[in-house]
């Protein structure tokens, strides 16, 4: 074995806030050899993502600071370098790709002038003599007509697209190590695949070490070549993926791979009253272009979509970002105009204004895709669930209101006592629970469901399935769940829409969508979520 390039020893990290100290990893070690994967694994909280940001001294300090411990990249502690020349370390040597590209570039900055940085402050390089660096790059990302990307803003680019320039930007200088933050979380199967191929190509093309943290075991078992199991802060587990995946020693390893959304949908029942029903649903927004800004064409967002959605029910949309399963969903729920009829338990809504949809707002609800956004930081858990009462049952008194929070939290399995706090002391599946309850606490017929566990881990996503299938159980819901995460969506939905840019190329039951996909497509979607084993993936074993 040669000599570990990153060697963490002893490592602990303490946060210090209003005279107290709180421990968020405690004497973590873990080597990373010259062309390594090293998987990083765990729950949020647990500590991985601190860790690795410690590797680079990129922690809050002094309100971070290190009790213990030394990271060793090449024999030098970084822990003890000073500014200056960690300054030489970072973007040269190791370099690090975070979980939100859309975050983490510049929005004001165009793609050319953000990897160009990256060029002139490490490389000294400026100029003209920067482009055929820069377009080189974007090609080795596989960024298409890369010449035609370089004026483009973030905002302009997929999700997928955002990740491979982040990814380019830390290739520019070809480092040792690369650290990976949950590079895949956000992005669909598909493009998901594409990353890691991307990855695993630049690994063996360049003998590149990582160190790849996630909380997705499917990618670990295929990507890396070793793994580390992190809860509460400690490594609890360490061993090549294979002896770790095939026999787990630790309760909290057999917990994560344990951990995916199990049971079955209920049992599709065309005899079941409609609830929602779309015909020829279109939503198309216009190009316009000239000095009188005439209408020269059209994106079609949707494009002729026929649905069906009964009592007790659910409706799965599927397909890769951009095929326009939301825009769908919002259309359904008059959250924006469209074309079509469209009728809401006996009644044609297609035509109705958004004042005139006012009084249907409490039977049709959405829960939305981020709980961090979608819930007020200042208001209380109780206000946020008891805002929409205000609106459609203003006849409650105080205490009424009070009561049926406190029914709605018990529904969605939270203390009643949480409704005095804020959505900040709570953990992300907690924060989607409460998102759930200000939907339930309306008693809603239809829910409109916006990838609400694409955010979440693994073990909080089966909670969230077990809870949500509960609760259509209970109260006779009609869902359409839109997501990218097929898995959740097979656990979920007895019916299926496979979309790609704007139109449905796929539809039936669910059970016999995913055992005998018909369409080229949702082959290519089965395959990129439950084998990626079949994909031609460089460098990952076959």
């Amino acid at each position: 074995m040669s000599a570990p390039i990153l060697s963490v020893r002893d490592l602990s990290v303490a946060f210090h806030q209003a005279g107290a100290q709180s421990l968020a990893v405690n004497r973590v070690s873990f080597d990373i050899a010259p062309g390594e994967v090293v998987a990083l694994v765990g729950e949020s909280g647990s500590g991985k993502s601190v860790s690795a940001a410690s590797v680079l001294r990129l922690l809050p300090y002094p309100a971070a600071s290190h009790p213990s411990g030394e990271i060793l990249f090449e024999g030098r502690d970084l822990l003890k370098l000073d500014d200056a020349t960690l300054r030489g370390v970072r973007g040269n040597d190791i370099t690090m790709i975070f979980q939100e590209p859309m975050t983490s570039l510049n929005p004001l900055h165009t793609i050319e002038q953000q990897i160009g940085e990256i060029l002139e402050l490490h490389r000294q390089a400026s100029g003209k003599a920067l482009r055929p660096r820069i377009l080189e790059l974007l090609k080795q990302v596989g960024i298409r007509d890369p010449e035609k990307r370089l004026a483009a803003y973030p905002h302009q680019l997929s999700g997928g697209q955002r990740q491979r320039v982040m990814i380019a930007m830390a290739l520019a200088n070809r480092p040792k190590l690369l650290i990976a933050d949950e590079p895949t979380t956000a992005l669909d199967v598909t493009v998901q695949a594409q990353i890691l191929e991307l990855l695993a190509g630049l690994k063996r093309d360049h003998g590149m070490s990582m160190l790849f943290i996630t909380h997705d075991l499917g990618i670990v078992r295929k990507f890396a070549d070793r793994v580390c199991v992190m809860t509460k802060g400690e490594i609890v587990e360490t061993g090549p993926v294979e002896a770790i995946f095939s026999n787990p020693q630790h309760a909290y390893t057999k917990k994560l791979l344990a951990a995916e959304p199990k049971g079955e949908p209920p049992a599709t029942d065309p005899s079941r009253p409609i609830v929602m029903q779309g015909q020829d649903i279109r939503v198309w927004f216009p190009i316009k272009a000239g000095f009188l800004r005439r209408v020269v064409d059209h994106v079609k967002a949707v494009d002729g979509i026929d649905l069906t959605l009964r009592a007790g029910q659910t409706l799965g949309v599927v397909g890769e970002s951009g095929s326009g399963k939301t825009t769908l969903g919002l259309a359904l729920a008059r959250l924006i105009s469209s074309k079509g009829r469209i009728s809401f338990i006996g009644q044609d809504i297609d035509r109705y204004s958004f004042k005139a949809m006012r009084p249907l707002r409490d039977r049709l609800q959405v829960v939305f895709q981020d709980p961090y956004g979608s819930l007020s930081p200042r208001m209380s858990v109780g206000e946020i669930i008891a805002e929409g009462l205000k609106v459609h049952d203003r006849a409650l008194s105080a205490a009424e209101r009070g009561a049926r929070v406190a029914w709605a939290l018990e529904e969605v399995g939270l203390d009643t006592a949480t409704r005095w706090r804020y959505p900040h002391e709570f953990s992300g599946g907690q924060r989607q629970r409460i998102a759930i309850a200000r939907a339930m606490v309306l008693k809603p017929r239809f829910v409109m469901l916006d990838e609400p566990t694409s955010a979440l881990d693994m073990s909080v996503q089966a909670q969230v399935v077990d809870l949500l299938r509960d609760l259509q159980a209970r109260h006779d819901l009609a869902y359409l769940f839109i997501s990218h995460d097929l898995k959740v969506v097979r656990a979920l939905a007895n019916d299926l829409i496979v979309m790609r840019m704007g139109k449905v190329v796929e539809q039936g039951p669910s059970e016999e969508v995913f055992r005998a996909p018909k369409q080229d497509y949702t082959k290519a979607l089965l395959a990129a979520a439950f084998d990626l084993k079949a994909m031609t993936i460089g460098g990952i074993r076959q």
